[in-house]
């Protein structure tokens, strides 16, 4: 089964109503060998909130050790979001296998009057492949309600209820205690209860656990919104919280502080902003805890610090841009609107620009009336049947008091017009549906690739990684022939980009569940394959460009920028090594456990004949590691790395290349204090295998305003046991490094000082490391400069080669390298490498001059 079927099939079951009841799940689960009886869970309900814990909670999970589960519902651009193993989204590959495994079962179900819901399904679904990859641990976030949720099929290790509001009445209650009780009875006996709820909430909260046996854990934060608070004073006097969060504000433009108290107590960083986090990130830090304490783990404050830090949560408030401030999020009732008029009130700006969409369900005057004031609006519709009409929509606007409001259609021309509208100091503000915000978020961070196609293999490859079924492969393969680019739209431009690259002489395939009828179900965005020749494609983008609406002149712009037709801005580019050719970074390890060269640098001197003799063999940037990421490696403590790494900068400062700059210097490191304590030793470069996960790094390279490597990677040190699953090794990453980029842009980082590193040997195969590095040239899409770090890794093993006997690999993969794409190689033997790259260089036409003519050489031929 291809993905674009199992998609189709799990998207066609929303017709079916819910019904209360964990039964059909639970059939189904059995139908599947009970693989919830193999991983603990940890189940998190609540009015508000739940997302946001239940993302925390799994973020100081992993930063503890534990391989985690991650089930959250919706997604925003892809139904793999839904389901996260160690931070990476299902693969297509693993929902279709799935499906061809259960669809003559649920089809039987069907039949005899007894269908499960797409929700049912897809939890099931999360379940199966929990257990399937063997994880140590799940988050699993409760859909609606809580004990007649799928999510209530498992028998969790620990719960949490993050609090309770009055929503959903028709289906949960009409009083809080109602809806209270429901939430609760995801107790069990035993398993240890969290809570943030107040007042009346409180209450039936402790006395469902009660009666099911569950020892309740009581936690406050900041602003909360059960029940009646009049005596929590009293309450916290009398009946203490085990963990108290105070928020204590916004400390960059995407992070807020908040503070403990109670069983652990310190500052912590966390990249929500709104006083409503700090009850989240209270929630999350005691399920974390219990959790750990019943798993038998420990739990350092180091896991909970970092975990809070990095847990970064899509589309809810999410920061896009600074300049102007430019806001997602998908507030679409009155409350979430005053919580989130409430937040935003912590930034400064001038006018307001908003982009306002919503599903016809909703309170429209309510939810306007509690919007932040707006001096402009434009009105919008997602690609959904829910969606409400935009003119409806403008009338709430105008009621609410916004005087200039225009009806527009498409998400992403409203934000255009949006930020185009905006001055520096303004606002722009993207609310009231998540399919919005999706929108949204995809035109902006939309990302097109050109593969390298050299025959009929390499054409049936791009394709097929692209999500194109056998069928399209073999319609498609032989006109794919030329430039060939692969992006992913909604459902409908996807189709209209691909009609209009046929109509001027070119060919287009669409994936996923663009090769079915149903086109970008759910939300899915397509992946569409374009080719054709250039002038070919430089008719498709005017005409696309020409398109008056519908989101096309976006699309055209980002087709004419991969492929170079785009105008080139009056800005001087900084003059780095890396500009204009490939340059070759030299390693320096002064470690004495690095898998090459451990300890062969750890006195001075021999660091300083080190860079000597590469300086000789004509390096470009010298590379200094305190801290080896072989598979398996320890930890080095923050002090222990800074005082080998920082007498090693100061030493090789007497260099003469080194001290005029002529040599930059990297410090390759995950650590900010290190980072921090090595530029001012004198590094040029920061080297981030972690690719600025930590929050603190940002900042420390935004004030340095340093050039920074963004490296693909899952863990440092590598994780030996680590077993990542791909679709596409190099689509993904490109992916996932994208959204680094836009955590570093929002930082303040200029994006002409970011170098990506697909990072070869880091949670990929031996031969998905050989894909990566075969199509290096792709991260070019990110319009950053490429680093390909191949050094002796154990790719090499895969092709006969040995630890000790990879020289002679290392240099055929340089050459293929620089060949394909690379600006910067990483390398411990610098002399043969940079032959390796100055070859590459010659053979595609160094050694021309500007009108193509060979210059004169001063070689001489061997006899």
């Amino acid at each position: 089964m291809h993905y674009h079927e199992a998609a189709a099939f799990l998207f066609d079951l929303r017709r079916f109503s819910v019904k209360p009841g964990t039964e059909r799940v639970e059939a189904l689960l059995a139908h599947l060998g009970d693989p919830q009886d193999e991983v603990p869970f940890v189940q998190i309900a609540g009015s508000n909130g739940k997302g946001s814990a239940a993302r925390l909670t799994e973020s100081i999970l992993r930063e503890a050790g534990l391989s985690v589960g991650l089930y959250t519902s919706p997604h925003l651009s892809a139904l793999s979001e839904r389901v996260r193993v160690d931070g990476r989204e299902m693969t297509e590959a693993a929902i279709a296998d799935f499906v061809d495994e259960v669809r003559p079962w649920l089809i039987d179900r069907a039949a005899a009057g007894e269908p499960l819901t797409f929700f049912e399904v897809v939890t099931a679904m999360g379940i199966r492949e929990f257990a399937r990859r063997e994880v140590d641990v799940a988050v699993l976030e409760v859909g609606l309600g809580g004990e007649y949720d799928a999510t209530s099929a498992v028998d969790p290790a620990a719960t949490a209820v993050t609090n309770v509001s009055l929503e959903h009445t028709a289906v949960l209650g009409d009083t809080i205690a109602e809806i209270a009780r429901t939430k609760s009875r995801i107790a069990r006996p035993d398993a240890p209860f969290v809570t943030a709820c107040e007042g009346e909430a409180l209450a039936v909260v402790r006395e469902v656990a009660g009666e099911a046996g569950a020892p309740v854990t009581r936690v406050t934060g900041d602003g909360g919104s059960d029940g009646d608070e009049s005596d929590g004073g009293e309450r916290d006097a009398a009946d203490p919280p085990a963990f108290a969060a105070t928020y204590e504000g916004r400390v960059s433009a995407t992070d807020a502080e908040v503070s403990l108290a109670g069983e652990r107590e310190g500052t912590y960083r966390i990249p929500l902003v709104g006083r409503h986090q700090a009850a989240n990130a209270a929630v999350a830090v005691a399920l974390a805890d219990r959790t750990a304490a019943a798993l038998g783990t420990d739990l350092p404050d180091r896991a909970v610090r970092d975990g809070l830090a990095r847990a970064t949560w899509p589309g809810r408030f999410e920061v896009v841009d600074t300049a102007p401030l430019t806001v997602l999020d998908g507030a679409h009732n009155p409350a979430a609107a005053r919580t989130l008029a409430a937040t935003l009130d912590e930034y400064d700006y001038d006018d307001l620009h908003l982009v306002y969409a919503a599903m016809h369900d909703k309170d429209h005057a309510e939810t306007a009336a509690a919007l932040p004031d707006a001096a402009t609006a434009v009105t919008c519709r997602p690609a959904i049947d829910r969606a409400e009409d935009p003119d409806v929509l403008a009338a709430a606007l105008r009621s609410a008091g916004v005087d200039s409001v225009t009806a527009g259609d498409d998400v992403a021309d409203a934000l255009a017009t949006a930020v185009d509208r905006a001055d520096p100091d303004d606002c722009v503000l993207l609310v009231g549906s998540l399919f919005a915000v999706a929108e949204g978020r995809a035109a902006r961070t939309r990302t097109v690739r050109e593969r390298a196609v050299r025959g009929a293999d390499d054409a049936t490859h791009a394709l097929d990684t692209a999500g194109v079924p056998p069928a399209g492969v073999a319609t498609h393969r032989d006109g794919v022939d030329h430039r060939v680019l692969t992006l992913r739209l909604r459902g409908d431009r996807a189709e209209r980009v691909a009609s209009e690259a046929r109509a001027v002489g070119g060919d287009a395939a669409l994936g996923g569940l663009g090769a079915d009828e149903d086109r970008g179900a759910g939300g899915e965005q397509v992946p569409v394959t374009v080719a054709g020749t250039v002038g070919e494609l430089r008719t498709l983008v005017d005409r696309l460009g020409a398109a008056d609406a519908g989101g096309l002149g976006g699309v055209a712009a980002d087709l004419a920028a991969a492929v170079g037709m785009e105008e080139q801005g009056d800005a001087a580019a900084p003059d780095f090594p890396w500009t204009d050719r490939t340059a070759v970074m030299g390693v320096l390890n002064v470690t004495p456990d690095s898998f090459h060269d451990g300890g062969r640098h750890a006195d001075l001197d021999d660091a300083v004949a080190g860079v000597e003799r590469m300086v000789d063999a004509g390096v470009d940037i010298v590379d200094v590691g305190g801290e080896s990421t072989r598979p398996g490696a320890e930890p080095v403590p923050v002090e222990a790395e800074i005082e080998r790494v920082v007498p090693t900068i100061e030493a090789i400062q007497s260099v003469s290349a080194v001290e005029s700059g002529e040599v930059l210097v990297s410090v390759d490191t995950r650590k900010p204090a290190v980072a921090e304590a090595a530029l001012d030793a004198g590094a040029d470069v920061i080297n981030d295998v972690t690719g600025l996960e930590d929050p603190e790094m940002r900042s420390v390279v935004a004030e340095a305003d340093c050039p920074v490597i963004v490296m693909h990677s899952l863990d440092a040190p590598v994780d030996p046991d680590a077993d990542p699953e791909y679709d596409d090794v190099v689509g993904e990453a490109v992916d996932e490094l994208r959204e680094r980029l836009a955590l570093a842009d929002t930082a303040g980082i200029d994006r002409d000082r970011v170098i990506v590193d697909p990072g070869l040997g880091f949670g990929k195969s031996p031969a998905e490391d050989f894909e990566l590095l075969a199509r290096c040239g792709e991260f070019a899409a990110l319009g950053c400069p490429v680093l390909v770090g191949h050094s002796h890794k154990s790719l090499y093993g895969a092709v006969g080669r040995d630890a000790d006997d990879r020289e002679h690999a290392t240099v055929a993969g340089t050459a293929l390298a620089a060949d394909r794409g690379a600006d910067i190689v990483r390398v411990h033997d610098v002399a043969e490498n940079r032959a390796a790259v100055d070859v590459a260089a010659a053979v595609n036409g160094a050694l021309r001059d500007d009108d193509g003519a060979l210059r004169d050489g001063d070689g001489e031929d061997a006899e």
